[in-house]
């Protein structure tokens, strides 16, 4: 449905349904919270994020529930300046990026019968130690370090960092060409408690189903950043926009939104049961609401929160 024909009923609270699915369960979240509290009509419309921003922008879909602002800073930057975007803050702020490995390796599972192979690794610069423990399958003499999916802007700048730290002297830099790949060997190394390496990013269902530690590196600073990458990644804002009709035809919504903060942690959970569960974004965000009370319980005044419990299954 273009956006521009989505209002044809102006009560109705309509969600940018972005591509990826944090976002969409946290509009379905705050979607059963709005329908079944306060009595408004929802849609989930579909969108690329370009699109979304404009629609809102032009008050043709109402809510964005995660602005991943670094990523869209033009789009941003436009619509705060023209008074066409209303930044409500953050839905998580605590969205992250960097190089990992399993917990184990440092700390050991002893429900699992694992010792800790490297208990001192605590940093990225620790890595040109450990390169014979993380061993590349197809030349041992290396280790392996997972930079990303192929493509990626990402993937070229973390290769950018490992350059910058001089770890392309112990390391093989490999990127699969699929985030499925990319994930699946994190996994198949996990359930056999083996040695894995190389950046990923939360929210995601296998940062929600996997113990996995991210290696420190010194504060994000854009002059390193920009000439050797050896500092954390920048910074990212996941913040709640809305468009400027929204405080107009549902003012209580909007101030539901100002009060709706989770973690990644709390996404990670909710996309890690959509994996484990087979469910269906509707049937996670009831999970959500029934599981995690105490968070969204205070975003919403009692009597709301009462219409919203009597409706969960």
């Amino acid at each position: 449905m273009p956006a521009s024909t989505a209002r044809a009923d102006d009560d109705t609270v309509i969600f940018a349904d972005l591509g990826w699915d944090s976002i969409q369960v946290h509009n379905r979240i705050a979607g059963f919270i709005i329908e079944h509290g306060y009595g408004k009509d929802v849609e989930y419309i579909p969108s690329a994020t370009a699109i979304g921003f404009e629609a809102i922008m032009r008050g043709d879909m109402d809510i964005n529930m995660e602005s991943w602002t670094q990523s869209s800073q033009e789009l941003y930057d436009k619509g705060i300046k023209n008074g066409t975007l209303i930044d409500l803050g953050p839905n998580y702020s605590d969205g992250r990026q960097g190089i990992m490995v399993p917990t184990y390796m440092i700390k050991g599972d002893s429900e699992r019968g694992i010792k800790p192979i490297t208990p001192n690794l605590k940093s990225v610069s620790d890595l040109a130690q450990y390169a014979k423990v993380f061993a590349d399958p197809e030349d041992p003499s290396m280790g392996r370090i997972y930079t990303g999916v192929s493509g990626w802007t990402l993937t070229e700048k973390t290769e950018q960092k490992v350059l910058g730290y001089g770890l392309d002297e112990q390391y093989n830099m490999f990127a699969p060409g699929s985030d499925a790949a990319l994930a699946g060997s994190m996994l198949a190394a996990y359930k056999r408690g083996k040695p894995w390496l190389g950046y990923y990013w939360g929210p995601t269902w296998i940062l929600g189903s996997l113990d996995m530690t991210f290696l420190s590196e010194s504060p994000y600073d854009a002059e390193i950043w920009k000439k050797t990458k050896t500092c954390a990644y920048p910074p990212t804002d996941v913040n709640i926009l809305v468009s400027t009709v929204l405080p107009q035809k549902a003012p209580a919504v909007v101030e539901m939104l100002k009060k709706y903060t989770t973690t990644m942690d709390l996404t990670n959970q909710c996309l890690a049961y959509i994996k484990k569960e087979k469910a269906d974004l509707e049937e996670t965000a009831q999970w959500f609401l029934k599981n995690h009370e105490a968070v969204w319980t205070q975003w919403v005044p009692t009597d709301v929160a009462t219409k919203v419990k009597a409706e969960l299954k």
